[in-house]
């Protein structure tokens, strides 16, 4: 790194007592760590890894935010984690991914119950070292295959685990891994032998120090630079039955169920970059003068204000109400988080779009940090669901309700 890392003067000693104190110290933290050093870390190499902003989060306990206090956890829900995913987003979407990744790979590990499992993977997050976790699922040839359970039978899956003396060998290649060459342990995806495609999906922990477990390069990323996304090999990795998550072609219940809880918390990513797009075109737009009078009292600008004002909102409401029933409703909503993601996805996307065309030359600028924006609101439509995977998830459910509508009569 190039420049020197400055604590900020904070106080992070006392545990939040509220989801609305910690989403407060988060902002903070967004505002005063990370957002300086957005722009910078960015454009450094796809490998530079910032380890001390890493450590800062670990220390207001973004790494525990969504663990139970009995876990050493904040216990903030999943409520709590969105909205401190949007406040990150709005500083930078990389490190709000990087936490975010974290939690996802922790959730298998939760939602097991399992209080031998959870000790021996989710102590380490209540020490003082900032540990991160990932959860490995794409490969090169199976991606959105793993998300749409209907297509499980003709995923072309190459990851697999066999039966072996008190446990499994797991053989094989995880791509686009967030987290992947710096996290202490994933929960890794594999299709049990004997299986066609994924109907065998089975989850495993896997420490990424075991034998046989090798870390590829990281990937030269067009947005979220400051988390690293890379691949991971496995080769005759022996997990001890214990560290099965579930139970035998379990997987896909986890990987549906984790996918139902962590899309609020995407689409409170995509809501962050939109309103840090927002932030900039309103900036802009009161400080410029075209035509003899400033941008924003233009009626063209101000509709399109108006518009990305309203939509970011919008989207908030969305993922807020997403992660309401997350925590309240078990197992987790499918349509809700669904609804939430498609569309929050979307506004990031288009309001980054205005905000660029608002400030002009100076949006296409690296200097302004805009085009950064721009280049990061595509990634969310990417993971934990593309829009034309969310569609069909959306549309099952709205017949579904539409099936359980009729039964009641």
């Amino acid at each position: 790194m190039t420049s020197t890392f400055v604590e900020p003067d904070l106080n992070f000693d006392e545990p939040p007592r509220s989801v609305r104190s910690f989403v407060e110290m988060v902002r903070e933290f967004a505002q005063d760590v990370v957002l300086p050093r957005a722009i910078e870390l960015d454009q450094q190499a796809a490998d530079d890894f910032d380890w001390e902003v890493i450590q800062a989060g670990h220390d207001i306990g973004l790494t525990r935010a969504l663990l139970p206090r009995d876990l050493g956890g904040l216990g903030v829900g999943v409520i709590g984690v969105t909205m401190a995913m949007e406040e990150l987003a709005a500083a930078d979407p990389g490190i709000a991914l990087a936490f975010g990744a974290t939690m996802l790979g922790q959730t298998p590990v939760l939602l097991t119950g399992d209080p031998v499992l959870q000790e021996r993977y989710l102590a380490q997050f209540s020490g003082p070292r900032a540990v991160l976790a990932s959860n490995a699922v794409a490969e090169e040839e199976a991606g959105t295959d793993l998300v749409i359970p209907q297509h499980f039978a003709d995923a072309r899956m190459r990851t697999t685990l066999r039966r072996v003396d008190g446990g499994y060998l797991l053989n094989g290649h995880k791509r686009f891994i967030t987290n992947g060459t710096v996290a202490a342990f994933a929960a890794v995806y594999a299709n049990l032998e004997g299986h066609p495609g994924a109907t065998g999906l089975t989850c495993v922990v896997v420490p990424l120090d075991a034998p046989g477990v090798r870390r590829g390069d990281v990937l030269d990323k067009m947005g979220y630079r400051n988390c690293l996304g890379g691949e991971i090999w496995f080769t005759d990795v022996f997990v001890p039955v214990e560290d099965l998550v579930g139970g035998e072609c379990e997987g896909t219940a986890i990987n549906v169920a984790q996918g139902n809880m962590a899309r609020s918390s995407v689409a409170a990513i995509s809501t962050g970059i939109a309103r840090h797009a927002l932030e900039a075109a309103v900036a802009w737009s009161g400080e410029r003068i075209q035509g003899g009078k400033l941008l924003r009292e233009h009626q063209m600008t101000a509709r399109r204000l108006a518009d990305m004002a309203v939509n970011v909102d919008a989207a908030r409401l969305l993922y807020q109400r997403a992660a309401v029933q997350v925590d309240n409703q078990l197992p987790a909503p499918e349509k809700e988080p669904a609804m939430a993601k498609l569309f929050a996805d979307r506004v990031a996307i288009e309001t980054a779009s205005a905000a660029v065309a608002l400030m002009g030359s100076r949006g296409y600028m690296k200097e302004y940090g805009l085009e950064k924006v721009l280049r990061d609101s595509y990634g969310t439509r990417i993971f934990e669901g593309t829009p034309e995977a969310l569609a069909l998830s959306i549309t099952e459910c709205l017949y579904r309700d539409e099936d359980d509508d009729d039964d009641d009569f």
